[in-house]
């Protein structure tokens, strides 16, 4: 018998479940409070966590004692195998830094690498702390652009190569990418790691969304695990939270091979940045342990939710959609609609999205799909009526 609060449903049945909010403080519903604006900008899910993760929260909560807590060796050995059961790379326990979050993660990379006013390169458009963290760590910001490639959106390689100074000392790559969905194939993970060892970049990896590969015929593969030589040049940063809807529990990971980056990173987070709590490590363990089921059926929903928008958008006139290979976000080409403001526009039409400004291209809109397919088929249907209202017919 299951503890109350922890649902025995079906897959379908789970995911279509709408499950009240309003009342949780939750930042993404509170944005458009007391309005018939539908949230669908951060990137959180509208599920609930797996069962697993449920029962271990309230096993934990019945304890009664809270205090501080280390990291679980259970958990770390979770995670090694992980490691090498999902990705075939051994790596060590003591490569091992828990974080709070993962973009703490991104602003300990720009400070633990290199000195003032060094460069910091990474690819636009992109998810936004990558370009606030080198400018809090008194970096300079580099950008260069994604590009599209028979539908997919890569990182201009020639570009990237030609920004590198004798000052540039990292570079801040996304994999999967948010926003554009992309998953990197090894020759292009290659292609990347012999430019950094050329000249001498180190690479902080943000795989937070290396969980949420919709196509079968795709996979992971952590830039850190090609070779030693790009492995000791690399920060990775890994999370539970996105794949298993527990960022509210802040619990996140590092992966540093190199001994000397390593301890450049933990010295840098001493006495800022606090250690993970016991319901972010129970939670995670949980996940990992247990959510491998409820994490295939999580899949399939998002695939099922990917496919219905991406055919539904594409006839839009307007608008357009390149297939999402990986995470729950889908970034929406508005471009040909000439619109003034697009956040407002869609959001007087009803739909809170992520407006692509925000990312470093303002023509497009970010949505997230991680929601009940009633939800986005309501969703799809006001973004319709407003565009077709907006254009000129004929």
């Amino acid at each position: 018998m299951s503890k109350p609060g922890v649902s025995n449903q079906n897959s379908a049945t789970r995911f279509d479940q709408a499950v009240d909010r309003h009342t949780t403080s939750s930042q993404k519903w509170e944005k458009y409070r007391d309005t018939d604006i539908l949230p669908m900008w951060v990137a959180d899910t509208d599920f609930m966590a797996p069962p697993a993760v449920i029962e271990a929260l309230q096993a934990r909560v019945d304890h009664g004692i809270f205090g501080y807590t280390d990291t679980p060796a259970e958990l770390n050995r979770l995670v090694i195998e992980r490691m090498q059961t999902l990705y075939q790379w051994s790596i060590s326990e003591e490569w091992l830094v828990w974080l709070p979050g993962l973009v703490c993660g991104l602003n300990l990379a720009c400070r633990s690498v290199g000195v003032s006013q060094d460069e910091v390169a990474t690819a636009k458009p992109v998810y936004p702390p990558f370009m606030s963290a080198p400018r809090l760590s008194d970096r300079r910001l580099i950008t260069v652009p994604m590009v599209e490639q028979q539908q997919r959106w890569l990182i201009d390689f020639d570009a990237l190569e030609q920004s590198i100074t004798d000052t540039s000392s990292l570079l801040l790559f996304c994999n999967p990418h948010n926003p554009g969905g992309t998953v990197y194939r090894q020759e292009e993970l290659q292609r990347l790691a012999d430019i950094c060892l050329k000249h001498g970049l180190t690479v902080c990896s943000d795989e937070i969304h290396c969980d949420l590969i919709m196509e079968p015929s795709l996979k992971h593969t952590p830039l850190g695990s090609l070779n030693t030589e790009i492995a000791a040049k690399t920060i990775t940063l890994m999370a539970p939270s996105k794949t298993f809807n527990i960022a509210g529990l802040g619990c996140s990971f590092a992966i540093i091979p190199d001994p000397q980056l390593r301890k450049q990173f933990q010295q840098i987070r001493k006495g800022i940045v606090p250690d993970v709590n016991l319901l972010g490590y129970t939670a995670t363990m949980a996940a990992y342990k247990e959510g491998g089921d409820w994490h295939q059926q999580q899949l399939d929903y998002l695939k099922g939710n990917r496919d219905y928008l991406t055919k539904e958008i594409n006839q839009i006139p307007g608008l357009r959609l390149n297939p999402v290979e990986a995470t729950y976000l889908a970034w929406i080409d508005v471009s040909a609609a000439k619109l003034e403001n697009p956040a407002h526009f869609f959001e007087q039409a009803g739909v809170g999205m992520s407006p692509g400004r925000d990312f470093g291209d303002e023509r497009f809109m970010r949505l997230n799909f991680g929601c009940p397919r009633s939800m986005l088929i309501e969703a799809v249907d006001r973004i319709r009526r407003a565009m077709l209202s907006h254009l000129p017919s004929g």
